[in-house]
């Protein structure tokens, strides 16, 4: 039983990717205060959004069922992760009068939210918007934020929940109905136990084809909010994924900041990979963009030189590195992974 665990960094160059509550006719960016700085961010389900809408546009997606009125609207997904992509990995909950079709799923791709790593105070644009005003009319007046920050953000992928859905326990426990069970089993799902409960489980080749496009889809990532005014990269700029046999992600801290600048910290790396040596299952995969955090990308491949030539890491460039891995996955190098011990 394996999790990828690590960290992601993203590189924003003025930038208003991830937009808060507008107040006085300024559109805000999304911030928090530690102490007394500001720090930009994007939140976590932005995130998810960009992941989604980065699939392959002929990967179906589940479709979104709104209902009610008012104050009594309720909006969830077709709740079938044995159709759908994005109900396998990002969960739902469907929850409907006299438990009919009541079922949820419990994420597989857990995120957190991507902060600036340094404090950053955004920036304010003016504008105006006076095309086709007449002599002597005022124009609309209009403010935004942007800023220019590095944000990073844990993530953890929990492969033997990959294409498994639970059956069993009671309430909203429950990932399929009885009904789509009985649709999924016909379809070729098979009987098994996920971590002591009753689980359908796809066949191992779509769960290899699903786990790789997750990654893939991580190495192209795409979206994010002003992209017309602020048009910028959004893929990974920096990806640390290490696999885990316990789900816990000892990389957390590989970032810090010095002089105000954002810095990489090879020690913290080797320092925890001695320590959890004995649960990591397999090379960590570090990609790396070229000229993100200027020369502290040359300085860890040569801090790291040891790790790299045992094999205990896998440097290299975002896209490449991720993809390695998807390839990887689908020709079943780490089928290993998707194992669950308890079964």
């Amino acid at each position: 039983m394996t999790f990828l665990s690590g960290k992601i960094a993203l590189d924003v160059v003025a930038g208003a990717p991830n937009n808060g509550r507008g107040e006085d006719n300024v559109a805000k960016v999304k911030q928090m205060y530690v102490g007394r700085a500001v720090h930009p961010y994007v939140s976590a389900q932005a995130f998810r959004r960009w992941l989604r809408d980065s699939f392959p546009a002929a990967e179906p997606r589940s479709p979104v069922i709104r209902t009610g009125a008012s104050s009594k609207q309720q909006a969830y997904t077709a709740g079938r992760p044995d159709l759908y992509l994005d109900d396998d990995l990002f969960g739902y909950m469907v929850a409907l009068k006299k438990n009919a079709g009541t079922c949820q799923r419990d994420t597989v791709v857990a995120n957190g939210t991507l902060v600036s790593v340094a404090p950053r105070k955004p920036s304010k644009d003016f504008g105006t918007m006076s095309r086709g005003f007449g002599a002597g009319e005022n124009p609309v007046i209009h403010e935004h934020e942007f800023y220019t920050a590095e944000l990073a953000a844990d993530l953890l992928f929990d492969l033997p929940r990959v294409g498994v859905f639970e059956v069993d326990g009671s309430g909203l426990k429950v990932a399929l109905t009885a009904a789509a069970a009985a649709e999924a089993e016909k379809a070729g799902a098979e009987p098994a136990t996920l971590r002591g409960v009753r689980a359908l489980k796809l066949p191992l080749a779509e769960r290899r084809r699903r786990a790789a496009l997750f990654v893939r889809a991580l190495a192209g990532t795409r979206g994010g909010a002003k992209r017309s005014l602020h048009y910028g990269d959004r893929t990974p700029a920096f990806v640390l994924l290490a696999p885990m046999k316990g789900g816990v992600n000892p990389f957390t801290r590989v970032f810090g900041v010095e002089n105000d600048k954002v810095v990489f910290r090879p020690d913290v790396l080797r320092e925890e990979f001695e320590a959890w040596r004995d649960e990591i299952d397999g090379p960590i995969t570090l990609g790396w963009a070229p000229g993100f955090l200027g020369k502290e990308r040359d300085r860890a491949e040569i801090d790291l030189g040891e790790l790299t030539a045992s094999g205990a890491l896998v440097f290299g460039h975002p896209r490449t590195v991720l993809r390695d891995l998807g390839d990887a996955f689908e020709n079943g190098d780490h089928d290993a992974w998707f194992e669950d011990p308890d079964a």
